[in-house]
């Protein structure tokens, strides 16, 4: 079965303290989905349309967990806590088997 990916990049934060708010509530509600962070705020280099800002990758056991992650309600409180102007391209990916 192929996994699955969360894969967050982040083009501006206009309000970390929010953004630690939400990290506090979404980190319990994806590792309780069964998600595991592969990276977050390492090193980048971006290279043509590409951002150097922050990336996020989690993986799950599969890309059908992976979406029951996001839309689970516990996830679904933490969006609430992400500041207004904020700004996110988050993708749910199949990987391959």
């Amino acid at each position: 079965m192929a996994k699955g990916y969360w894969a967050s990049v982040y083009p501006a934060i206009t309000d970390p303290e929010r953004l630690t708010a939400y990290n506090k509530l979404a980190g319990p509600a994806v590792r309780a989905a069964g998600g595991r962070l592969l990276s977050r705020d390492g090193r980048v280099v971006a290279h043509e349309a590409g951002i150097t800002q922050r990336v996020v990758l989690i993986e799950f056991d599969s890309f059908e967990q992976a979406v029951a992650a996001y839309e689970s309600e516990a996830y679904q409180k933490a969006l609430v806590a992400l500041p207004d102007g904020f700004e996110r391209d988050l993708r749910i990916i199949e990987g391959i088997d």
